[in-house]
Formats: structure tokens, sequence, C-alpha cells
């Protein structure tokens, strides 16, 4: 199967929502996606299903797949930063005994009240995001949920390095400035912070 050949289903699935092309790419690429996704998580249920979700997301997304340059690249490091969020998700999970009895529950590490201030700030986040210009909002998207590269959403969107950087940086102005507020009157990280722990997801 060439290039050319995933470029076409490409364009078929972004222009015209067909979704026979959609099931040929996913045939074509998925027995590879699913191989590379077990190197990481180990568990071939748990990589099925990681290998699905970013499918599904590809679809439910399809409309800005002509920005994609190199969609197997895309897919492949969408597979990765998946897998890599799937481990870092079951880090939190620990086996505590239960007294008075032979048995153990599985608990989660994060506090609890902590884990829902950030839902909160979360969802003030994705409100704002929604609500910035076209390219900023795919830009961050792609670095922040989708956790690739300044160099590989550069090469995604086919843009300099630098239209990147300069997207970004107005996209976390922009969540500064929303998340300002909220983080005051909750008592939650300060913006700064905030946008500190999302820099890291991409500075590397």
């Amino acid at each position: 199967m060439t290039m050319d050949e995933i470029s076409e289903w490409q364009m078929q699935i972004a222009r015209y929502d067909d979704e026979q092309a959609f099931a040929r790419l996913f045939r074509h690429l998925y027995d590879r996606l699913l191989h590379f996704c077990i190197r990481y998580v180990h568990v071939r249920e748990a990589a099925e299903e990681i290998v699905s979700d970013v499918f599904v997301k590809l679809w439910n997304r399809r409309s800005e797949l002509e920005n994609v340059v190199n969609l197997q690249v895309y897919l492949f490091v969408a597979v990765k930063n998946h897998s890599l969020n799937y481990l870092e998700q079951y880090s939190h999970l620990r086996i505590v005994p239960l007294s008075g009895s032979d048995t153990a529950d599985l608990r989660n590490s994060i506090d609890l009240e902590r884990d829902l201030e950030w839902k909160e700030m979360r969802f003030k986040m994705d409100q704002i995001v929604s609500s910035l210009p076209a390219q900023c909002r795919r830009i961050f998207q792609l670095i922040k949920e989708d956790g690739f590269k300044y160099k590989e959403v550069a090469e995604i969107l086919n843009i300099s390095p630098r239209t990147v950087e300069t997207q970004l940086f107005r996209a976390m102005r922009r969540l500064n400035e929303g998340l300002g507020a909220m983080g005051k009157n909750k008592g939650v990280l300060p913006p700064l912070i905030i946008l500190i722990a999302i820099s890291s997801l991409m500075l590397y």
C-alpha cells in the first residue's frame, strides 16, 4: 500500500465523510498500531482499546484531516501518547489490605478533593480552548491532548515550528487570563503553575 493511497483515503474521509475509505485505512494500519501499542502497555486488551479509541477520535475530528500532512506519523504518535497516558493513569492504583480480612481493595492514591478541583479546572480550560481561533485551537489540542512535540505538529500541519510556538503562546496566554480568577477564588494552584504543568507535556 502506497502513501498516495493513504493520502487518497485521508482526503475522502475529510471531504466526503467516506466510511469505506475510513474502513480501508483502519484495516491497513490497525495491526501495526496494535503491535506498536502492546510494546508500551503489554496487555493486548488494553492495546486494542487504545488503538480503537485513537481511530474513534480520528473519525470525530475528520474535518481537520486535510491539515494533516503525514497521517501515519499522526496515528503512531497518538497511539504512543495514549499508551503513556494509560500507564500514568493506572500507576495511581494501589492494593490496600482490608483490616480484619484476608481480602484487599483497589484504591486510587490521588486525593479525591484535589482531583475534583482539577476536573473543574479542566472543564473551564476546555471552554477556553473551544473559543480559540481554529489554527490556535488545533495546535493546542495536538500538543495538550494528543501529546505531539513542536516539530511533529509543524510536520503534521505543514507549518513552521515558529508558527506552532507563537500560536501555542497565544493559547496559553488566553488560558492564563481565563483561569486566573478561578484559581484565586477556589484556592487552587495559580494559573502560572498550571501552565508550567501543561508546558511539561510539550517541552521534550
